[in-house]
């Protein structure tokens, strides 16, 4: 079925939650997640605060739209790694390129919460596409891990997706990814490494083969 053409009223609505979108991560950029305001962002556009509303019902929603919008990113830039062929090395490089290029967007979704937000459940069943490929992934022979006690506290049939069964190892090896490599690219893009006389990509590399055992 053809998609049907949006009127003009819906094409300059969107055009209008596009922008405040984009000055909304301007604000982040500058102050934080947590400092966000419709107010000001009606300000810096010409609006009143409830000309805006009409867009956006409030703060939380327009923080929905961001984290939906960095993590929809994220699943789609894992995706695309995968039908290239990415390994799981593969995958770790495409999280920092992404990561990377937008350092606001990734402190958003995986920076300190937000006080007071809570997000809506669909955004949990985007982020478990990007799980779903980064088990994928592990579950490769190139990628296997010998067993371990933590893998006795997993349940072997977990799988964020709600896919076919995965073995704790293979959990255990998607979690290690996940939190080392997450861990080196938090501290890298809040500046942590400043100073220190290496270049973080090295140590990003390092982690990496560890966890591969190379």
């Amino acid at each position: 079925m053809a998609k049907t053409a949006e009127s003009p009223r819906e094409r300059y609505r969107t055009q209008v939650r596009t922008e405040i979108k984009e000055r909304a991560w301007e604000q982040i950029a500058t102050a934080g997640a947590s400092a966000l305001s419709l107010n000001a962002i009606a300000k810096q556009m010409g609006m009143s605060g409830p000309a805006l509303y009409r867009y956006f019902a409030g703060r939380d929603e327009l923080i929905t739209e961001l984290v939906r919008d960095a993590y929809r990113s994220l699943a789609d830039a894992f995706l695309a790694a995968a039908a290239d062929g990415a390994d799981l090395h593969g995958l770790a490089h495409a999280l920092r390129r992404w990561a990377l290029a937008d350092p606001q967007r990734y402190m958003l979704i995986y920076g300190t919460p937000i006080p007071g937000y809570h997000a809506p459940d669909d955004i949990t069943a985007i982020s478990g596409e990007i799980m779903a490929v980064l088990l994928d992934a592990c579950e490769a022979p190139s990628a296997g891990t010998a067993t371990t006690g933590f893998d006795d506290h997993l349940d072997e049939h977990r799988r964020w997706d709600g896919g076919k069964p995965v073995s704790p190892q293979t959990l255990r090896l998607a979690l290690s990814c996940w939190t080392r490599l997450h861990g080196v690219l938090s501290l890298e893009l809040a500046g942590h490494f400043t100073g220190m006389g290496f270049d973080p990509a090295l140590l990003f590399a390092a982690e990496l083969d560890a966890l591969l055992g190379r």
